[in-house]
C-alpha cells in the first residue's frame, strides 16, 4: 500500500536495507549462529515451533534470528514457510504412555511408579540476576541422567482403576485439521486443543490465570507433567506396518479436576489436557486449565459468564498471528477512509454551528 505513495518502493528498499543493518547490530560483536540461537534459547525456539506448528528447530531458530527476536514475527514466518510445504503422509497417534522421560512431576502423588523427575527446570532457582553468566566462562558438567526409558505409566490410569476419574476412549476416526479446514462454532474438543495448541502463550496462560481467580469454575491439580522424547510413526501402504521416521520433544499435561456429578454422571474427577511441542510446561500446564474450562457444556455444568468457558471468545483471539495481522493493519495508509470520516466530522460540526446559531 505504501508503493502507491511517490518514492515508496526506495522507501521500502531502503527500510529494508536498515532492518538488515540493525539485526545485525555492532559489528564488533561476533555474528549470532542460528545453530547458537537453537542450543541455547530452547524455550523460544520450542515457543516458535509450537505457535508456528511446525517441528524444526533449525528453521525456528532462523525464524528468530531474522525476526530480531520478536517471537510473534518469529512465528509468523514459520507459519508462512509451513504453508509452501507438501504433506506427504499422516503420522499414527503418538503414544505419550512410551515417552522416554526427562522431566515429570505429580502434585496428586508423592510417591508414584517411575518416581518423580525433576529434570531441567526453573522451578527451584533462586531468581537472582547470575552475573556469573556474563563472564561467558565454561558450565560446570551436571550430574549424567539420562532420559527414563518408557513406557512409564500415566498418574490419572491409578485413578482411572477405581473410577474415580472420567474415563477416556480413544478416538479411531481422524480429528479434523484446522489447518486445512475453517473452524465452525460449536466446535469438538480436538479442534479446541489444536487451537490452543497454536494459541498465543501469553493469552493462554492470561486465561488460564483467570480460571483459577474464579472465573470459569475450575480447581485443578497437576495430576502429571511430563516433558520427553516420543516417536513419530507413519504408516507404509506397501509394508503393511508403520515405521518410525524421527523422535520429537512434547510436553503433556494432564490437571486432575474436581466434578460435582451430573444426572447421567456420578462425583469423579474430571480431566484437563495439554499437549506442546518442546519443553513449554507453562504453555501445557495453561492449556489444560483453559481446555477443562470449555468443557462445560459436555459435561453438563453452568456456564458462568466466564471469559475462559467462552468457546467464541478464546478460539477466535488465541491465535498471535491472526491477531498481529488484524491489528497492525491499522498502520498500513487508509487515506480515502479517513478523508470520508473527516469530511463528515466537518459537515457535522458545521451544521451543528448553524443550528446553534439559529438558536441564538
Amino acid at each position: 500500500m505504501y508503493v502507491a505513495v511517490k518514492g515508496g518502493e526506495r522507501a521500502i528498499d531502503n527500510a529494508h536495507a536498515w532492518l538488515a543493518e540493525e539485526r545485525r547490530g555492532d559489528c564488533s560483536v561476533p555474528e549470532l549462529s542460528v545453530a547458537q540461537i537453537r542450543e541455547q534459547m530452547k524455550l523460544a525456539v520450542n515457543r516458535v515451533m509450537a505457535e508456528g506448528s511446525l517441528y524444526d528447530p533449525d528453521l525456528a531458530a532462523l525464524a528468530i534470528k531474522q525476526a530480531r527476536g520478536d517471537l510473534i514475527e518469529a512465528v509468523f514466518l514459520m507459519r508462512a514457510y509451513r504453508t509452501t510445504l507438501p504433506r506427504l503422509a499422516g503420522s499414527v497417534a503418538i503414544e505419550t504412555g512410551s515417552m522416554a522421560v526427562v522431566r515429570r512431576i505429580s502434585a496428586t502423588y508423592k510417591d508414584l511408579p517411575g518416581g518423580q523427575i525433576l529434570g531441567p527446570t526453573f522451578d527451584y532457582t533462586h531468581r537472582l540476576l547470575d552475573f556469573a553468566l556474563a563472564a561467558e566462562g565454561d558450565v560446570p558438567a551436571a550430574p549424567t541422567a539420562p532420559a527414563t526409558p518408557g513406557p512409564v505409566p500415566h498418574v490419572t490410569g491409578f485413578l482411572n482403576r477405581e473410577g474415580l476419574i472420567e474415563d477416556t476412549q480413544r478416538c479411531d476416526t481422524t480429528p479434523p485439521d484446522l489447518t486445512r479446514e475453517p473452524m465452525e462454532l460449536p466446535t469438538v474438543r480436538p479442534l479446541r486443543l489444536q487451537a490452543l495448541t497454536r494459541g498465543d502463550e501469553g493469552f493462554v496462560l492470561g486465561l488460564a490465570y483467570s480460571t483459577q481467580r474464579g472465573y470459569g469454575r475450575t480447581h485443578a491439580f497437576v495430576g502429571e507433567l511430563r516433558i520427553g522424547w516420543v516417536g513419530v510413526e507413519v504408516e507404509i501402504p506397501e509394508l503393511g506396518f508403520a515405521v518410525e521416521i524421527a523422535e520429537i520433544e512434547l510436553t503433556e499435561c494432564e490437571t486432575v479436576n474436581q466434578f460435582k456429578g451430573s444426572k447421567t454422571e456420578p462425583p469423579q474427577f474430571t480431566r484437563g489436557y495439554g499437549l506442546v511441542f518442546g519443553q513449554s510446561e507453562r504453555k501445557a500446564i495453561s492449556m489444560s486449565l483453559v481446555d477443562r474450562a470449555l468443557r462445560w457444556r459436555e459435561l453438563g455444568e453452568d456456564n458462568s459468564g466466564a471469559p475462559a468457558q467462552d468457546e467464541e471468545f478464546v478460539l477466535m483471539h488465541c491465535d498471535n498471528i491472526q491477531a498481529t495481522g488484524f491489528l497492525e493493519h491499522i498502520k498500513l495508509p487508509h487515506y480515502v477512509d479517513f478523508q470520508s470520516e473527516l469530511e463528515l466530522v466537518r459537515r457535522l460540526r458545521s451544521e451543528a454551528i448553524v443550528l446553534t446559531e439559529a438558536a441564538e
